[in-house]
């Protein structure tokens, strides 16, 4: 993860080698999705039988669902490589329509439009976890063109039309092909035909067109009862024609015999500003019309004569019945008189023509008592009485149903369900939930019950992210962002950290040295809870009850105490079994121990003994326990059978030598979980039976793992005895061709998807995947004829003398090559991915007792296995690096996680994961970002090293004295702890720490004038300003009740009880705001102050500046910078007093100035429009000197200087851009001297803040990088969006290489941009052409995703075929490209990011 860099002013910062900043060549990775949603949709996406939710995102698709607690769980998300207009679900779910690939019958389509100019039909593959294109169909030219085609979609409810509109002017209808056929589009026109749209045609056809801006369309559906000739679709589009004040409702009819479009009929009333037209489903031919104010309900049945038949006012809605306290300020809406009537408009429909830096600036808005539906969601599949649920722009919600009584339609408007913040989207899911998405803020999950809607669970969304600060966090041995989000009334600070986050609830003193081993199990089979927890010691064994305090019931359970526990486990109701290197204990518990433990004063104990043999592995399962010795290697399998009541004996069912000793060994807990609800993340559209490979049955069948070494899949039949049904040699090599040591494996497990899989982990830190063949593609003669292994094989010299016999079977000895073919023809398993996660073994953790559950990965630090992935997909787990892990489920603690970690134990919660286990990022939260309101927009946030406290600067705040302030935030409980506040009509506008002699001072720039800071053209509007110098002090408070402090919840009794103990926290008694690992880890109680100590600020020096002050930052560390208008000031504190400041000199540019930064003695000044200049300050003449110019204009949002020589750059495009001088010699230097464009990215998203940190992405036990370990120079940007993208430097050789394995992927079929954008244009928009291009990490991180033999076959193809991309391939290129080498490098990569 990249690590904050303070600027250094040392010597070894100044020898920085500028030729190697300049020749650095850059990955971007986007290591955190956006959050903001902007369509949300409902259908059969992975199944016939099950509906998801689809959230559309400008640059991503992310595949949801919301469970039966109410709660959002992402499936999956995934990058489209360009910007989405409008998607929309394609009906494909009935019969009607014929399909290609039989794995899309019954599922429904995804329609989406974008900037690449096609319309384009996505299907969801279930093997791949992603979507695909099935069929992409040219609109327009590739762009954001207002008159081109791709603004807006509608499809009717049967799923037989769609319409693709334009902004302005034209639209395009399509029919779907319900024949065989190869083509999903049957017909198209598009309207007005090309001649048309030619100016000098006549007002009177004009008045027949569409000449004007489209707000809103639908399709009218007609009653299929109804005798008609012909059913042509009917669309209805509200219209704002070029200089009128309202807006004009046509029915447009597609002739399909004639192929011709026409306007059947218009429709305009006097009144409000009509904004939206949305159809009633099942209705036929009845829609509402939206306009400010009221809704009108039309009867377009005759589409000829459209007639209003209701009229709703939202004006007189019934009073709010329930408000939630979710923030402390009313949303601003949009005033409706006469002269503001434009700008509602503009605003409606996204089109606003405002000032550029209105992020920047302040929301002039005024509320208004006008009303109009901002949302809206009709109720999924109700086909008699239609009821819409909608939001309104103060945040109210209601519902209307729609029914017909003797007098015709009616409408029936409820009372206020609902009272929270304006909405986006609303979707309406089965089951009575409705997910409400906020633009600028959290959205929310709302059950409708009792008539209203209540609050369920958040919906988490960042954006916009206006500020960031990277602090590194030594206690977790990891970082952590604080970024201020979200604008007023829902500002906030959110803490973002790297991988899926765990809610740590305790932690234990450091007294548990020399742990082995740890394990949960259960009393009986079918329980949903673990009963103990079983802890093994070097020398020693503890069983712990698992409840609300963890308590030692060893004696109770019958382990024997004194030997260390190589494996425990049930092998039946209330039978536990102990595994150690002398005997194998079955144990069954008393009463004490459990509630359903035999009734007597001690637990009933039987052991099964080795002769003069030591074991040294064991597994236990259903009836069935296997245990292995070394030197001789044996394998036995062992069984339990009653003799008499609470009496049992363990007796062996058979045994055999083995030529090479074993590894490990597992056996499955569970063939099949609890029947899930549809509303599984983790569905099988077949049964699990149908998985399992021919001839296997999984309750006999164990896994084991070999020092040869390879991977061996067993099956025991009592009657059959053992059976070899797959082996999987494991030998590697890199790239060099020398064989990797250590590969053996030291866990395995079998995994049961789609098929089934085999998952291994080795001793050298790398992590196996292999799959059971498809019998379809193997021949007769491979087909696998499973036999007991061979009678010619015993030995009964050799064998090991049997213990106890049952009367029914014979023991069957026996010496076996587990992994060589015999005549039992074992199936050869297909190596399918590789992975290298570390360079400690590889343990495998199942997150429950199912098959298909993910598997905490744990070697160097925690991974989460995506099971479900047909490759290797894992994702890191935020927590420290741990020897050992066990999934802890209790009626207090249903998702804990138990971790040992420096010589502590650690109970953790995991939020993120579901029951079901196939997710990355899911449950409570969806992001691993926690949430401090604090009132307000927050424009900057600073970390304070010295107290520990972040300093905010807020602005909007809803406070009588004054609207901006700056605050001292506790970053542990996000508490406020102390403000300054700016004085009534103030503003700020900047701040930055800057060094007084030995102490910092908080210099922070205001505006004391209203409306915009810029002009038009980009020059500095006339205003004022004000600079002020805060010290941040530290002071005693001997009234320790006037300040608040937070600690952690749980009782004085609790933090001393055992665990010793572990103290299991039900959900109400934690405190969400707390990061604490433990009450008891005093480095982090609360706040770190102490109760008789506070910081506040107190105002040192102020100052009147002629402008508003937008920048500011540190320089040389004895100066500061800071703007006002278009001009800046080098100034300082003479004698180290910070009452005392003077400005030394001053510089000025042509247009307002938005951004200052230093590196050493360079200056980087960016502006609105000429972008970034360079200057020099000359402390001997006091003289500022410009050195370097942009070469291209730019409205610059935010820049950082990397070296003397270089910047990077974001603007308000959506570009980050790498510019240096290194090229030019400074003394030679003019302000006519051009900076070299080095690199260009188009992100599709506004950087508002970049940052600088270090990165290394060496793996410790890499094979290629030599021991080289160098920390870079990392770039760190934020987006509006809610996204985190890492710029990664990486070497020219390295360069070169990812190049051509991009070049190949953005052409393939299973990689290339599901939206059909041409990859290499989309990254270079807003950029010159010839441009270096920054790689695309989240292009090439799919190549990750792939199996090997995907990935073979990619690599093996030439190059893309845009001439763009060859002539930037280097000839010497070795084609194919190496497979292991790829992997390595895109390893390195993955495993630092995560």
């Amino acid at each position: 993860m990249a690590v904050s860099e303070e600027e250094c002013s040392s010597a070894k910062s100044r020898s920085s080698s500028p030729a190697s900043s300049s020749s650095t060549h850059y990955l971007a990775k986007c290591v955190l999705k956006g959050s903001v949603v902007l369509q949300v949709l409902y259908g059969h996406i992975r199944s016939p039988t099950y509906l998801d939710v689809v959230f559309g995102k400008e640059t991503s698709i992310e595949l949801v669902i919301i469970g039966e607690d109410g709660i959002v769980q992402s499936v999956c998300e995934q990058p489209v490589f360009g910007t989405i207009k409008d998607i929309a679900i394609l009906p494909w779910n009935e019969k009607k329509f014929h399909v290609r690939n039989p794995q899309m019958i019954g599922k429904d389509l995804l329609v989406v439009i974008s900037d690449s100019g096609k319309l384009s039909f996505l299907t969801f593959c279930n093997e791949m976890h992603r979507f695909f294109p099935l069929t992409h169909v040219q609109l327009s030219n590739p762009g954001n063109s207002r008159h081109q085609l791709g603004r807006m979609l509608a499809v009717n409810t049967s799923g037989c039309f769609i319409a693709a509109s334009a902004y302005e002017d034209r639209l395009a209808l399509f029919s779907i092909s319900m024949s065989n056929g190869s083509d999903i589009i049957d017909e198209r026109i598009i309207y007005p035909p090309e001649h048309e749209v030619d100016g000098s045609i006549g007002r009177s056809i004009q008045k027949n067109s569409i000449s004007g801006t489209i707000w809103s369309m639908c399709f009218i559906s007609q009653d299929p009862s109804q005798p008609s000739k012909e059913h042509n679709p009917v669309l209805a589009i509200l219209l704002n024609r070029r200089g009128e004040v309202m807006n004009e409702l046509l029915l447009l009819g597609w002739n399909m015999r004639e192929c011709a479009v026409f306007v059947v009929s218009h429709y305009r009333e006097a009144g409000p500003l009509a904004h939206n037209i949305v159809e009633v489903p099942y209705s036929y031919g009845f829609a509402f019309l939206f306009r400010v104010g009221d809704a009108l309900l039309m009867d377009l049945r005759d589409a000829q004569n459209p007639c209003c038949v209701y009229r709703t006012s939202l004006n007189f809605l019934p009073n709010s019945v329930y408000e939630p306290n979710l923030a402390e300020e009313s949303c601003r809406v949009h005033d409706v008189d006469d002269e503001g009537l434009f700008n509602v408009a503009a605003s409606l429909l996204e089109l606003k023509d405002c000032d550029p830096m209105c992020i920047d600036g302040d929301n002039g808005n005024v509320s208004s008592a006008n009303k109009h539906v901002c949302s809206w969601s009709w109720e999924p599949e109700n086909h008699k009485i239609p009821r819409l649920i909608f939001c309104v722009d103060t945040g109210e919600f209601f519902m209307i149903e729609f029914f017909f009584d003797s007098d015709g339609p009616r409408v029936n408007l409820s009372e206020c369900l609902y009272k929270g913040l304006a909405c986006k989207a609303l979707l309406w899911v089965q089951g009575g939930y409705l997910a409400a998405l906020v633009e600028m803020g959290d959205g929310m999950v709302l059950a409708l019950e009792n008539g209203g809607l209540q609050y369920t669970s958040p919906i988490q969304n960042i954006a916009p992210i206006l500020d960031m600060s990277v602090v590194e966090c030594h206690e977790e041995k990891r970082d952590q962002m604080f970024a201020s989000c979200g604008v007023a009334p829902e500002g906030s600070l959110r803490i973002i950290r790297s991988g899926i986050s765990v809610e740590k609830l305790l932690k234990t003193a450091p007294i548990y040295q020399g742990i082995t081993g740890t394990w949960t199990v259960r009393m009986n089979v079918t329980d949903s809870y673990h009963s103990f927890l079983v802890l093994s010691f070097v020398e020693e064994t503890r069983v712990l009850s698992v409840g609300l305090s963890f308590t030692d019931v060893t004696d109770s359970v019958g382990f024997q105490p004194n030997v260390c526990t190589l494996a425990c486990g049930l092998v039946s109701d209330g039978l536990l079994v102990q595994i150690h290197q002398n005997a194998v204990r079955l144990c069954l518990p008393t009463k004490v121990a459990h509630s359903e433990g035999v009734p007597l004063s001690s637990p009933v104990c039987t052991s099964w003994f080795p002769d003069n043999l030591s074991i040294s592995l064991g597994a236990v399962g259903h009836n069935m326990i296997v245990v292995s010795t070394s030197n001789p290697c044996f394998l036995c399998i062992l069984g339990i059978r009653l003799l008499s009541a609470y009496h049992y004996e363990i007796y062996e069912m058979q045994h055999l030598r083995l030529q090479n000793e074993l590894s490990c060994i597992s056996i499955p807990q569970k063939h099949f979980e609890k029947k899930q609800s549809s509303s599984s993340v983790n569905w099988v559209n077949k049964s699990r039976v149908d998985a399992f490979p021919v001839g296997v049955d999984i309750s006999r069948t164990f896994a084991v793992g070999t020092h040869r070494p390879s991977l061996e899949i067993l099956s025991f039949l009592p009657d059959q005895g053992l059976r070899v049904l797959a082996s999987g040699m494991i030998s590697l090599s890199n790239t060099m061709g020398t064989a990797i040591s250590g590969c053996i494996p030291q866990d395995v497990r079998l995994v049961l998807v789609d098929r089934l899989y085999i998952v291994s982990g080795l001793r050298n830190g790398m992590l196996l995947r292999f799959k059971w063949p498809d019998a379809s593609k193997m021949s007769l003669s491979e087909l696998p004829i499973y036999q007991p292994i061979s009678d010619s094989l015993v030995n009964t010299d050799a064998a090991l003398p049997s213990k106890i016999v049952p009367t029914s079977f014979s023991p069957q000895l026996g010496e076996a090559n587990l992994f060589e073919k015999t005549n039992d023809y074992p199936v050869n398993l297909q190596l399918i991915a590789i992975r290298r996660i570390g360079i400690t073994p590889v343990f495998l953790v199942p997150l429950s007792d199912s098959l298909d559950a993910d598997l905490i990965a744990l070697s160097d630090r925690p991974w989460l296995l995506h099971t479900a992935r047909h490759g290797l997909s894992y994702t890191s787990i935020s927590f420290q690096p741990s020897t050992h892990v066990t999934p802890v489920c209790s009626v207090e603690c249903p998702k804990g996680i138990l971790f040992v970690a420096e010589n502590s134990l650690h109970l953790v919660r995991t939020p993120q994961l579901s029951d079901f286990h196939k997710v990355e990022m899911v449950h409570s939260k969806r992001l691993n970002v926690q949430k401090f309101h604090i009132g307000g927009t927050p424009r900057k946030v600073l970390y304070h090293s010295e107290s520990r406290l972040l300093l905010v600067m807020r602005t909007e705040l809803s406070n009588d004295t004054c609207s901006s302030d700056i605050c001292c935030v506790d970053p542990l409980s996000g508490a406020v702890l102390s403000s300054f506040k700016l004085e009534l009509g103030e503003t700020a506008k900047s701040m930055e720490l800057v060094r007084v002699g030995s102490e910092q001072v908080l210099v922070v720039g205001t505006s004391l004038s209203s409306g915009p800071a810029i002009m038009p053209s980009g020059e500095a509007e006339s205003t004022k300003g004000r600079l002020i110098v805060l010290c941040l002090e530290h002071v005693q408070n001997s009234d320790t009740g006037s300040i608040t402090f937070c600690s952690k919840a749980g009782s004085a009794s609790q933090r001393t009880s055992p665990f010793r103990e572990i103290v299991g926290y039900a959900t109400e008694q934690l405190s969400s705001s707390s990061l604490c690992s433990s009450p008891d880890d005093t480095s982090c109680d609360g706040v770190k102050l102490e109760e008789t100590e506070a910081w506040q600020l107190r105002l040192a020096y102020s100052t009147t500046w002629p402008g508003m002050v937008l920048a500011i930052c540190s320089y040389l560390n004895r100066y500061f910078l800071a703007s006002a208008g278009n001009s800046f000031y080098v100034c300082g504190f003479p004698s180290d007093n910070p009452q005392r400041m003077k400005r030394f000199t001053g510089g000025r540019t042509r247009f307002m100035i938005t951004t200052l930064t230093s590196y050493f003695t360079r200056i980087s000044v960016g502006d609105c429009r000429d972008g970034v200049l360079f200057f020099s300050y000359h402390e001997d003449s006091k003289k500022l000197e410009q050195l370097y110019c942009d070469p291209s204009q730019r409205l610059v949002a935010d820049c950082i200087l990397m070296d003397v020589d270089t910047a990077v750059v974001s603007d308000r495009k959506g570009s980050i851009a790498v510019l240096s001088c290194s090229d030019h010699l400074e003394n030679n230097a003019s302000p006519e001297c051009n900076l070299t464009l080095c690199a260009a990215y188009y992100m599709g998203e506004i950087a508002m803040s970049i940052r600088k940190g270090s990165y290394s992405y060496k793996l410790p036990a890499d094979d290629v990088l030599n021991g080289s370990d160098l920390a870079h120079n990392t770039i760190i940007a934020s987006t509006l969006l809610g996204s985190i993208i890492i710029f990664i430097p990486i070497s020219r050789e390295e360069h070169e290489l990812l190049e051509a394995v991009q070049a190949r992927l953005v052409v393939h079929p299973l990689t290339a941009p599901v939206l059909g954008n041409d990859h290499n244009d989309f990254r270079s928009r807003e950029n010159p052409v010839g441009v270096p291009k920054i790689l695309d990490g989240d292009m090439l991180t799919q190549f990750l995703e792939l199996t090997s033999i995907q990935q073979e076959a990619i690599l093996s193809l030439p190059p893309g075929s845009s001439e763009t991309v060859k002539s930037s391939l280097k000839p010497h290129l070795p084609s194919p490209v190496p497979v292991t080498r790829v992997v390595q490098l895109l390893e390195r990569i993955h495993y630092a990011l995560n």
